[in-house]
């Protein structure tokens, strides 16, 4: 299983209208993540705007080469593209290196 962990930055001036997208996140857009192997996925969000977001999956290029065959992701990256510093959030967001990890 591989972890990953990526950073963005939302727009400071728009931090509580993005969390409260995101406590409405589209059910379709779900199940394509799920169906797409993000597994274990959340987004954590500091008062500066950077956000964390963390998932477990068996290949993550794949996983995201099949999420960006899905009309659901073109609309809900579309929607959220103007939340973020860098335009879309899934096109080439900066992934950490893991250097320890304990069960």
């Amino acid at each position: 299983m591989q972890r990953v962990c990526f950073l963005l930055k939302v727009r400071t001036e728009r931090l509580d209208e993005y969390r409260e997208r995101h406590r409405a996140v589209w059910p379709d857009m779900i199940e394509a993540l799920r169906a797409a192997g993000w597994g274990n996925y959340s987004l954590f969000l500091r008062e500066d705007g950077l956000l964390v977001g963390y998932l477990e999956t068996d290949d993550f290029e794949a996983a995201q080469r099949r999420m960006a065959e899905t009309d659901v992701n073109d609309r809900w990256q579309a929607e959220m593209a103007p939340f973020f510093e860098a335009g879309r959030p899934d096109e080439g967001f900066p992934t950490l290196e893991e250097v320890f990890h304990i069960d």
